[in-house]
């Protein structure tokens, strides 16, 4: 193959791609596709980061995206088995799906809030306040219906509000089709090294128009039974983690006439797991206490989310501008329960003078979250020379925390003396206005500036309603705040040619304060958290398409950092001083010829305290917790034809993340867990019918742990390390069938 020298000199003129490697893009290429075809190229990928469809080599953001077809091929479980395919993104598992948190660029979630939006295509996901706890439960969406993922790495508070610091995670739904009747039907089977039976699930779509090219039903539902593979060394229970997840989704598409189009959809979710994949480690040696597989506990610790989503969006084209509303309301129910005898049950000798020996104690966590969203913008069409944004957002939302800690002998039986431990309810209502605009003016035919600002109000209502032996006699204590935070975001780029654009961005985004729970020493309430990002990248297509090469250097300031300070087992809010964080992040992907597709990607992360912080045992220059210095990622695939209609397709991923802390090196209860690798496989056959896939995940059977926790009680002392182990070998088999 020769390459275009028109192609090749102004990579070379520049010089900015020297040294990158090969990196992971989210579409593959078509089965049945030999080098006496066409070549394959690599595709086109269109975004929505911007609230405009653009062009993903255009826009002057750092953004991965990854297709649904991609996903599907590994088969995963949730957003764990997959995000680590995207650069930077940081990962912590509870042990379950839905018990996950997600950061960005170094921005840790050292706070109960989220540092990182998520949305499903036009629709805010999660809570705003902080006492949602929407930090460590993000939206673990089952990858099945999905269009494409994308991953906007950097602050999006102009376009995107609140709690966007280090960027969003945007699920784009499949649209229904105007003018083809559809109905697929899939399955699949799958066993877990040392689980106690076999994965299965089964998966299904419908497409119907329902007036011929003005509007059509889409209608999928999925169920996912996995067994369980984690063992209780202490009650002798095996197998005791399995879960289920379930979902369905309707979707309405309805163009009354040319210039409208109205999109209805609502969605429902539920996670139920009966225990998490937590492994007991011994303090000293930081080996597994009875077995690599083995928990540690008296007590189940389920966890349960219900989620239902309810969306209505109007795109009118009026010429000089395309109206969009988007409204949405969401219901999220969260229950989790944590065996606590270890921190609370072990005290009850000195809170009865020795009269109650130490017993159980059960902590339930119950969360109720209801949010409504409206959002109107005006937005010019995409056209060379100035384009423009303007937009107004409103959100309310009601968020019910209940916290229960039980009393218990060894036996079960309820302590009166002591039972409750600890009642506490935390009810919060979070309002929010914002206006926001952008725009694009064209300097020359090269160069261009993109800008944008918003501007926020929240006002929040809490009130601290607790009783209970730990926590004093019964008070009802109110709390309110209010702030107005504007944002904005500047972005220069420029066109070297057709091929290579280099640009820079310099953006801010927030996390808000709110009313704090009353503590001694604890102060009412807490500021929101700021940041200003600054990064330069580069973005290149060439020899004639076959490579794809991305690359972006940041550094991030960070103030007022909110971060979670605990005393005596309970938690509570406080402003943490200054953090900052630098990396690189590269992704690339080659066709070296027809049929193969190579690819990688990586990011180096540093992110440090800039000054002492007491309440976490932090010290200046101490890395946050829970962000791994370097990860990467390798993929390989291959297609070719097989006989008549029928292709055939190979691949394969490794994925590598560093070491990463639970805390900061300077906290006495600081733990470290081991970087690892986990190989994947892939294999399929498939025709425009029927489409054959097996899949391997975690192919060498890595007895990797992903995170830590040090277990202490409520006296200090420390008990155990719990670690969450990464799933064992999983081989399965899928089927899905097209009509």
């Amino acid at each position: 193959m020769v390459f275009a020298r028109e192609k090749l000199r102004p990579w070379l003129r520049t010089g900015v791609l020297t040294g990158l490697t090969l990196s992971t893009l989210p579409l593959l290429p078509a089965v049945g596709q030999t080098a006496s075809e066409e070549p394959i190229l690599l595709e086109e990928i269109i975004v929505t980061a911007q609230k405009r469809l653009e062009n993903l080599q255009t826009v002057p953001a750092s953004i991965s995206v990854l297709s649904g077809e991609r996903i599907a091929k590994a088969s995963p479980s949730g957003l764990a088995d997959y995000a680590a395919y995207l650069p930077g993104i940081a990962i912590r598992s509870g042990g379950s799906p839905g018990q996950v948190s997600v950061s960005l660029r170094g921005i840790s979630t050292i706070g109960p809030g989220a540092t990182v939006g998520t949305y499903i295509d036009d629709t805010p996901l999660g809570s705003s306040a902080n006492y949602a706890r929407a930090a460590i439960y993000a939206l673990d969406l089952f990858p099945y219906d999905i269009e494409q993922v994308e991953l906007l790495r950097g602050p999006q508070g102009t376009l995107y509000g609140a709690s966007t610091m280090g960027g969003l995670l945007k699920y784009v739904t499949r649209k229904p089709v105007l003018d083809d009747t559809q109905m697929k039907l899939g399955s699949e089977l799958s066993g877990t090294d040392g689980a106690g039976g076999a994965n299965w699930g089964v998966r299904g779509q419908i497409n119907l128009p329902v007036i011929q090219d003005r509007m059509a039903v889409q209608a999928s539902f999925y169920r996912q039974k996995n067994e369980g593979y984690i063992d209780n060394s202490r009650t002798g229970s095996q197998d005791i983690n399995p879960s289920t997840q379930k979902g369905a989704r309707v979707s309405v598409l309805w163009r009354p006439t040319a210039p409208v189009t109205v999109r209805l959809s609502a969605m429902f979710q539920n996670v139920d797991s009966r225990n998490n994949s937590v492994v007991a480690y011994d303090i000293a040696t930081d080996q597994p206490i009875a077995g690599r597989l083995d928990s540690r506990y008296y007590l189940d610790q389920p966890f349960t989310k219900d989620l239902d989503l309810y969306t209505a969006s109007v795109d009118w084209d009026l010429d000089f501008a395309t109206l969009t509303s988007a409204s949405s309301y969401s219901k999220a129910e969260t229950q989790t329960v944590q065996d606590a005898s270890a921190i609370y049950g072990v005290a009850y000798p000195i809170l009865t003078r020795g009269l109650v020996p130490a017993g159980l104690s059960r902590f339930t966590l119950s969360l109720d979250h209801e949010k409504f969203t409206q959002e109107v913008r005006l937005t010019s069409p995409t056209r060379d020379g100035f384009e423009w944004m303007l937009g107004g957002f409103y959100t309310k939302e009601d968020s019910t925390n209940l916290q229960y800690a039980t009393a218990q002998s060894m036996n079960g039986t309820v302590i009166s003396a002591l039972n409750p431990l600890a009642d506490a309810s935390l009810p919060s209502t979070y309002k929010e206005v914002a206006v926001f605009g952008n725009a694009t003016l064209a300097l020359t035919d090269r160069f261009d500036v993109t800008a944008g600002l918003r501007w926020a109000r929240n006002e929040q209502d809490f009130e601290q309603i607790s009783q209970g032996v730990l926590l004093g006699a019964p008070i009802r204590v109110p709390g309110q705040s209010s702030e107005n935070v504007t944002t904005f975001m500047v972005s220069p780029r420029f066109r070297v040619d057709d091929d290579v654009m280099l640009y820079v961005r310099v953006a801010s985004s927030y996390r808000p304060g709110g009313p704090n729970v009353t503590l001694p020493n604890v102060p009412p309430s807490v500021d929101a958290d700021t940041l200003v990002s600054y990064e330069t990248g580069v973005k290149s297509t060439l020899f004639d398409g076959r490579l794809q090469a991305n690359a972006t250097v940041f550094y991030v300031d960070w103030d007022d950092v909110q971060i979670s300070a605990s005393s005596g087992g309970f938690t509570y809010l406080q402003n943490g001083g200054k953090a900052k964080s630098a990396g690189l992040e590269f992704e690339t992907v080659f066709i070296p010829v027809d049929g193969w597709r190579l690819g990688a990607n990586g990011a180096y992360t540093d992110p440090t305290f800039a000054s002492d912080v007491p309440a976490v045992g932090a010290a200046d220059g101490d890395h946050l917790p829970l962000i791994p210095k370097y990860s990467f990622a390798l993929t390989a695939d291959y297609g070719w034809d097989v006989v008549g209609d029928w292709g055939a397709n190979v691949g394969a991923g490794y994925r590598w993340t560093g070491a990463v802390n639970s805390l900061p090196e300077s906290s006495p209860l600081f733990v470290r867990t081991k970087s690892y690798g986990v190989l994947d496989l892939n294999a399929g056959v498939s025709n425009d019918m029927v489409a054959l896939r097996l899949y391997v995940r975690n192919a060498t059977n890595s007895h990797a742990t992903t995170a830590a926790s040090l277990i202490t009680t409520a006296l200090g002392s420390s008990v155990q390390i719990d670690r969450t182990v990464f799933q064992p070998r999983t081989i399965g088999l899928s089927l899905d069938i097209t009509y």
